[in-house]
């Protein structure tokens, strides 16, 4: 897994879970994003637009964020996703379940991976192919913060980026966990937002979102 990513990851301990509908929106919500303190974003392959969009980020980055924009594929099922999403000029690559064959195709790639893992058996096997990071999910319906706190006490050099479900009720709870890198999550770049072109709106629960982080960062110190 690249540095830059898990530094990246471990700096703005968010991950944007972006789901867009029409490509021509990519650049906006990339701008919107950076203007908001948080140059990283999943672009999820849920819906036909997913490719598009991250490849006109990956193309126009000095017109969003430049080379620290980092612009991730996220629910990639498939290997030949993986080449997908790496043509396109994915930085990195997020799973929804852990799958050896996808992983192993981002490694051979040398591409960062972060792949979803939900019980101990896969954060075993996720450590077994080298891999330190993990996504933590669905995390609401796997116990949410107590539920992670029980699981990750067993697996001291793996650490984690909870999503689903996370939002600003649980923010500060799952950051003080020293197990948690970052958190992943949809609600600062809502679908029906993004649709209707808010962008102006996006930009400001990007900052809310990064200022609750920094905010809980500043009471742990």
């Amino acid at each position: 897994m690249s540095e830059a990513f898990v530094t990246i990851c471990r700096r703005h301990r968010l991950v944007p879970v972006v789901v867009i509908d029409n490509a021509n929106q990519a650049l906006a919500l990339g701008q919107a994003l950076v203007a908001g303190g948080l140059p990283l974003l999943e672009v999820t392959l849920r819906t036909p637009a997913g490719l598009a969009a991250i490849a006109a980020l990956a193309e126009a980055s000095d017109q969003v964020g430049g080379p620290d924009l980092l612009v991730g594929a996220g629910t990639v099922l498939t290997e030949s996703q993986v080449d997908l999403a790496v043509s396109a000029g994915a930085n990195f690559i997020v799973t929804p379940g852990w799958s050896p064959p996808v992983v192993a195709r981002c490694l051979e790639l040398k591409v960062s991976v972060l792949p979803g893992v939900a019980t101990a058996g896969e954060i075993m096997a996720a450590a077994a192919m080298g891999i330190d990071l993990v996504k933590w999910f669905p995390a609401a319906q796997l116990g949410g913060p107590a539920g992670l706190a029980a699981i990750a006490s067993v697996f001291g050099e793996m650490s984690f980026v909870p999503t689903g479900g996370v939002g600003p009720s649980n923010l500060a709870e799952y950051l003080a966990m020293p197990p948690v890198a970052a958190l992943g999550g949809s609600w600062m770049v809502p679908r029906q937002a993004i649709a209707q072109g808010d962008f102006s709106g996006i930009e400001q629960l990007v900052r809310q979102a990064v200022n609750a982080v920094k905010a809980v960062e500043g009471e742990r110190r």
